[in-house]
């Protein structure tokens, strides 16, 4: 790891490392969160009216329409924004801190992305040749929504980047010495977020612990570029896959090109399935580490 880069990337949190601060301003950034998709909905409300308002908001929940999982996209806009409010109000710095040098953002991001991308592409590609995939939209009208879809999911991507490993990967951090409380605390929060046995069934628990395993890189990444470029580029090449061209039936398939034949809550849904997504997962961190540790 690089102690120095971590270092400089936590450096700004030391000034404010309270705990009372810390939780505080998750407090105000869950608030500011809640605040922008009510927002949002009470716009679409004056837009289309009460009764189409309803509709609108369920579609935004599955996600299962081109327009449901843009309006869930853009809805962590609210989160980044609300976690700059905290850093500028409550731990009193500049947002941008949260990121890390903007060169070594930009770089690391750019690499990272490319790496996952090039092998979860191969992945697809071994996964093609047992399953087939089933049309979701049509080329035409996925393509019309691809360019702001790609935004949508820089957006949330980031967002998260920016609440987990940016936020609080660097307060705790300036407070614990113990990657325990700065990589573990985190990343098992995140991994609860994807808690959702009412759309997951029995495979609930297997995605939860994927999506914490993935936050444990993450954070990995993090304290070794000293930046979230890395992180953020692993987690936007990921959700393009996973939301943009192949995914799961069941979860978020609105803007996807093809869902596969199977849903996430299938209790017969192969084990072997999720293990090569760890084991593809692992493999990709390792590459991300020996490239950008030059």
């Amino acid at each position: 790891m690089s102690a120095t880069r971590f270092d400089e990337f936590i450096e700004p949190a030391k000034a404010h490392p309270q705990l009372w601060r810390t939780l505080l301003g998750v407090l105000l950034a869950c608030v500011v969160f809640v605040l922008g998709v009510l927002a949002l909905m009470s716009v679409i409300r004056l837009i289309v009216g009460a009764d189409s308002a309803v509709a609108w908001f369920e579609r935004m929940q599955s996600a299962s329409t081109p327009t449901g999982a843009l309006l869930m996209l853009y809805s962590f806009t609210a989160l980044g924004l609300g976690f700059i409010a905290a850093t500028r109000l409550l731990l009193r710095r500049r947002a941008q801190t949260l990121f890390g040098p903007v060169p070594r953002l930009l770089r690391d991001f750019v690499t990272a992305a490319g790496i996952v991308f090039l092998l979860y592409g191969l992945s697809l590609v071994a996964w093609s040749q047992s399953y087939d995939a089933l049309m979701n939209l049509d080329y035409s009208l996925w393509l019309s929504f691809l360019p702001i879809a790609l935004l949508g999911v820089l957006v949330q991507t980031g967002a998260e980047e920016l609440a987990f490993r940016g936020y609080l990967q660097q307060q705790l951090a300036a407070r614990f010495a113990s990657p325990i409380a700065w990589m573990l605390v985190p990343s098992l929060l995140f991994g609860m977020l994807h808690f959702d046995p009412t759309n997951m069934g029995p495979n609930t628990w297997a995605i939860v612990g994927t999506a914490t395993l993935f936050a444990l890189i993450a954070a990995d990444l993090t304290a070794r570029t000293g930046s979230l470029g890395a992180s953020w580029g692993f987690h936007f090449a990921n959700n393009c896959l996973a939301i943009l061209l192949l995914a799961t039936d069941g979860t978020i398939t609105g803007l996807s090109l093809y869902v596969t034949p199977y849903n996430a809550n299938d209790p017969s849904l192969p084990q072997v399935l999720i293990l090569t997504d760890i084991a593809m997962m692992g493999i990709a961190w390792l590459v991300c580490r020996r490239v950008l540790r030059r």
